[in-house]
């Protein structure tokens, strides 16, 4: 029978497996996601990463609820319309690009 030490050790390392799945899901979740913007984009992965952190920064939605919303968008085409805006903007900044499904500019 483990010793409370021991029983804690235990714990602790259930608890730093269970912290590393999640990292593991979250950033295939974040890979997938900028894999979409790279496709749909048209630009580097590097540049799909920065779309993806100042579409984050700019709507205060941590950067994994974001990528889920992108990848929630590529099954559904529904994209909440304050990440869709930034979203545009973002890939907008990195050149003249629109983001499919987006209504015509007037």
């Amino acid at each position: 029978m483990p010793t409370d030490e021991g029983a804690d050790r235990i714990l602790r390392l259930e608890e730093e497996v269970q912290q590393l799945k999640d990292a593991v899901v979250s950033h295939a979740v974040v890979d997938q996601a900028i894999g979409m913007v790279v496709a749909l984009g048209r630009v580097s992965p590097d540049q799909g990463w920065t779309v993806l952190r100042e579409v984050s920064q700019r709507t205060n939605i941590k950067l994994r609820n974001i990528a889920d919303l992108i990848l929630v968008w590529g099954r559904t085409g529904l994209l909440p319309p304050e990440v869709r805006a930034e979203l545009e903007d973002a890939l907008d900044r990195l050149g003249p690009t629109r983001v499919p499904g987006a209504p015509p500019e007037p």
